[in-house]
């Protein structure tokens, strides 16, 4: 995952790197708001287009499982 910060610390994603090395760059995004994601993990969700599609991104901002911050991608239906 590749992201930008802003001077006032907000984050925006600009790519994504796959599992198997392939990045797919963010053409726009669409959204940003606090969500749960069809997993139940509560976060921020964007919606970006990457390839022509819409896709939800997730910035999974509960660390307790984890101990450190996870960015995933809801699977597409």
């Amino acid at each position: 995952m590749r992201v930008s910060f802003s001077e006032d610390g907000n984050m925006t994603p600009v790519a994504i790197k796959w599992e198997d090395g392939r990045v797919f760059e963010i053409a726009r995004v669409l959204d940003v708001r606090r969500a749960a994601s069809a997993a139940g993990s509560m976060g921020v969700r964007y919606t970006v287009k990457v390839a022509g599609q819409a896709r939800r991104l997730f910035f999974e901002d509960d660390w307790s499982e984890t101990g450190r911050p996870r960015w995933f991608i809801e699977r597409a239906e």
